[in-house]
């Protein structure tokens, strides 16, 4: 395994990082409340940051997402690119590939998923029909890729025939929706195998959404006791903040770590579900403990809903029950592991 970047993945970050860090103010995150940033999302797609992905693939995926985490920024990028460019790139006939990507790269069409499956939308020649109750930002997206009942994939236009959009308000704002399918016309992409591949490579995305999450979380916590001064001396000298904030910056090392491992074996072509669903567990479990922690390490203002910090304990918590929760996974994880046991 080799988690160094290569050259162009690490100039991608540092791009995305700059434009993260310049646009994704809280000032300008405020302003945004529940919907996206037009401005922003405007910025990546124009930087080259969405149709980079091609190139860079999940591993320089994950290394993007970090640093939209790292600032909670309100743009479709994790759902575009985990839900549009990756599946059809890797699934999409060549037709397809070559109709969606530019759209999905320039920032022209925004795409999202309806997943996990969970056996609520059936397929009858080509039409869907069934209801994925709170889809990630599906306010913003123009195409939705949706599992079926039997676990193939169908790529849907939100504003095609037997489609109905509402909103969801969610943890986080992520502009959120409920999709209502009546027999609505959709193409395939791809064939047996591609659902699993894409709920692994989404699991490992968002993954790397959550350990950006998690150290922006924890930058601002040592930032604040580093200069919080308490008995005439910051916080940050005493033995329980200092635990407190290792405990966090290891889970968060934890996320980091397993992230990238399935992400490179993904981009290996090697079996990979077992290792996406462990850094899913966590990102689910060890996030929780991250944002909670980033939240108690500043005392009373860490209680004040308008504190910068409080966003990254709603990513956090949002990205936890997205994931799965724990127990959840875990369970798959352990159902997974017997199963191969008994090959």
């Amino acid at each position: 395994m080799d988690f160094h970047p290569t050259e162009e993945q690490a100039a991608a970050a540092g791009l995305a990082a700059r434009i993260f860090s310049d646009l994704a103010t809280h000032e300008r995150l405020v302003a945004t409340g529940t919907g996206s940033d037009a401005e922003l999302w405007k910025a990546l797609t124009a930087a080259g940051l969405t149709s980079a992905v091609e190139e860079i693939g999940l591993l320089g995926l994950v290394l993007l997402l970090e640093e939209q985490g790292r600032t909670t920024a309100q743009v479709p990028y994790a759902a575009t690119c985990a839900y549009g460019i990756l599946p059809v790139a890797a699934h999409g006939s060549a037709d397809q590939r070559a109709r969606l990507l530019p759209a999905l790269g320039s920032g022209d069409a925004v795409a999202t998923g309806a997943f996990p499956a969970r056996g609520r939308i059936t397929a009858e020649d080509g039409r869907l029909t069934g209801t994925a109750p709170t889809v990630p930002w599906l306010r913003d997206a123009t195409h939705v890729l949706v599992p079926d009942a039997e676990r193939a994939l169908w790529l849907v236009r939100t504003d095609a025939p037997g489609v109905r959009t509402s909103p969801v308000e969610t943890t986080a704002p992520w502009s959120a929706g409920r999709l209502v399918l009546s027999g609505a016309e959709a193409e395939r992409i791809g064939s047996d195998g591609a659902y699993e591949h894409t709920l692994a490579a989404a699991r490992t995305a968002f993954a790397g959404l959550q350990a950006g999450v998690c150290a922006g979380s924890l930058d601002r916590a040592v930032q604040y006791t580093s200069t919080r001064e308490q008995f005439g001396r910051p916080l940050s000298t005493n033995q329980g903040v200092m635990l407190r904030a290792a405990d966090a910056h290891m889970d968060t090392e934890a996320i980091r770590v397993t992230t990238y491992e399935a992400a490179w074996r993904i981009d290996q072509g090697l079996e990979a579900r077992e290792h996406a669903l462990t850094a899913a567990w966590w990102a689910s479990e060890a996030g929780k403990r991250v944002v909670h922690a980033g939240q108690h390490l500043h005392g009373g203002m860490g209680a004040d809903l308008d504190h910068p910090v409080h966003r990254h304990f709603l990513w956090g918590r949002q990205l936890d029950a997205y994931l799965g929760c724990g127990s959840e996974l875990l369970a798959e994880l352990g159902a997974s592991i017997a199963e191969g046991e008994q090959v």
